[in-house]
């Protein structure tokens, strides 16, 4: 096996996956200027090699609770996010919203590399090595979610509670359907489970007054703090005295992502001031 610092590749030792928990550190800031925060948690990853996922989960310090799906065969991923409600405004206990978009495969490590990951010293706080920015991300579409098991399977399981709060953008759907084989670039598979929103002329929640029941254009900001964005490899000479690569640890990285998104009321969007 061949370490980086804490965190080592082993060999593989079964075939369902794995779980890997890091104690994480925010930071703030961009590039060169991030430093660190005071926020420290835990952050759960877990590998399924059969499926070919990874899920990502972490709470916040102020309740909320963010999970990152990737489903590496669609090539898409799930944000969910749980937020507790402010009952005195009259929310509920808790709201949840899913955030569906493309995925790159070489923004994380496979599946098979990750179930791989483990680490010597379970209580290190980590920070990532790169910053890799905010990202816009404009959601112009809602996604009927039991049905929508056509764009992947997870879909239905994991935002089975955000029925008429799960978003994607009309770009990723069209690109999804064209793309995938058993699809046959036929657009009317899909147009069924999902559902066209206002973009222009909605105003921002935050800039829509003090009427709770006004539709605007949310926006909420996911930080995925650490995550294994590649790996590492080292050279060196085999045997026979052969150069060689191989890979020898990971790369970390942090990424936020800025989604906006219609509802249909402003109380759907409090922390949008």
């Amino acid at each position: 096996m061949y370490f980086l610092c804490v965190l080592v590749l082993v060999a593989h030792l079964g075939t369902g996956g794995a779980q890997l928990v890091v104690n994480v550190k925010t930071q703030v800031g961009r590039g060169a200027e991030m430093r660190e925060g005071g926020e420290v948690f835990k952050e759960t990853i877990t590998a399924n090699i059969s499926d070919d996922s990874v899920m990502l989960e972490f709470p916040q310090n102020d309740g909320t609770y963010i999970s990152q799906l990737i489903d590496f065969k669609q090539e898409l991923q799930i944000f969910k996010v749980i937020v507790l409600g402010e009952e005195e405004l009259g929310q509920h206990q808790f709201q949840v919203m899913c955030f569906i978009m493309r995925f790159f495969k070489n923004n994380f490590i496979s599946s098979d590399a990750m179930s791989k990951l483990r680490q010597k010293n379970p209580g290190t706080v980590r920070v990532p090595e790169e910053d890799r920015g905010t990202e816009e991300v404009e959601l112009d579409v809602s996604v009927d979610v039991p049905r929508a098991g056509i764009l992947s399977p997870h879909i239905p399981v994991m935002c089975s509670m955000a029925a008429t709060s799960t978003y994607a953008s009309d770009r990723d759907i069209k690109l999804w359907a064209t793309q995938r084989r058993e699809l046959d670039g036929d657009w009317s598979l899909v147009s069924d489970v999902t559902r066209h929103l206002p973009t222009r002329g909605v105003p921002r929640c935050g800039d829509g007054g003090r009427d709770l029941a006004n539709s605007c254009a949310c926006h909420y900001q996911v930080c995925i703090a650490w995550y294994p964005c590649g790996l590492k490899y080292c050279k060196g000479r085999d045997n026979s005295g052969k150069a060689v690569s191989y890979r020898c640890g990971i790369r970390t990285c942090r990424r936020c992502r800025n989604f906006s998104y219609f509802v249909p009321q402003r109380q759907l969007c409090l922390w949008d001031d």
